[in-house]
């Protein structure tokens, strides 16, 4: 089913977005070679459970034991945080975060490079970086789903990325995952109809070689088939009647500084 929100509704969505919002600007002054995951995942849940009734919308969800999603270089999603997986210089490193607020979800995600990193890598975030952007521009009331999906397949056309198409965005309020799935591939004019009201989380993933994806053993990380880098943005938006909404925009105001926390490195890091 899919549920059709209200003003209101999307308010209190961006209250918890401006919180994602907030945490992912914070990210590039903390992310560095030595960092382990473990330390980016803790530092992520004090930001978060920082503002009052917030909490990791992604911390148990389906049994994950992270708060947060972080995945490096070929891995697409759903890494988990882990003291031995530690950032090195070159890296890039999808950190995917979900907030749930006075009962409704939020959800954004953001590749960051570690350091100085390679031309390849940056073209890479660059792309997808601006496949999110057209993506969030075609959510429009009166289109379609397949419009999204276009919206990606039109940027990324000629730069000789693989898109990933067996993973999607999807909608997302009382749940985090909720309908309708959002790919990254369609066509115009096809799919479910977008309607004023809807929040949708719109996700382009890419990757510098091949599209396929396979899942580790730990039964969670999806990575490349071919090992090849993968980036991954997302925002959760909301339809209303002139332009798309988005309720994670980076910039928004989180009314709370975040304390000047500052992550450790990993012991014995090199």
């Amino acid at each position: 089913m899919i549920h059709l929100r209200t003003a209101e509704e999307m308010n209190v969505i961006a209250r918890g977005g401006a919180i994602i919002a907030g945490l992912l600007e914070e990210l590039p002054s903390q992310i560095r070679p030595g960092l382990s995951t473990a330390a980016l995942d803790a530092f992520c849940e004090r930001y978060i459970v920082s503002h009052e009734g917030a909490v990791p919308a992604f911390k148990g969800l389906y049994g994950f034991a992270g708060s947060v999603c972080v995945s490096l270089n070929e891995e697409v999603v759903h890494g988990i945080p882990s003291s031995k997986r530690v950032l090195a210089e070159g890296d890039i490193v999808s950190v995917d975060v979900g907030v749930r607020l006075d009962g409704w979800c939020s959800d954004s995600a953001w590749t960051f490079p570690v350091g100085q990193v390679s031309q390849e890598a940056r073209s890479l975030l660059d792309v997808t970086e601006r496949a999110l952007g057209a993506a969030v521009e075609a959510a429009l009331p009166g289109r379609h789903v397949g419009d999204i999906g276009a919206a990606v397949v039109r940027t990324v056309e000629g730069a000789g990325y693989g898109i990933i198409r067996e993973l999607v965005g999807h909608g997302i309020g009382r749940d985090v995952h909720e309908e309708p799935q959002v790919p990254n591939v369609g066509r115009p004019g096809h799919g479910p109809l977008l309607r004023e009201g809807m929040v949708l989380a719109i996700e382009p993933m890419l990757a510098a070689g091949s599209p396929g994806i396979r899942t580790l053993r730990d039964g969670w990380t999806v990575v490349t088939a071919d090992g090849s880098l993968s980036a991954h943005f997302e925002h959760t938006i909301g339809i209303t009647a002139r332009r798309p909404r988005v309720l994670t925009a980076l910039g928004q105001t989180v009314g709370m500084e975040s304390g000047g926390w500052v992550l450790e490195a990993a012991p014995n890091a090199g």
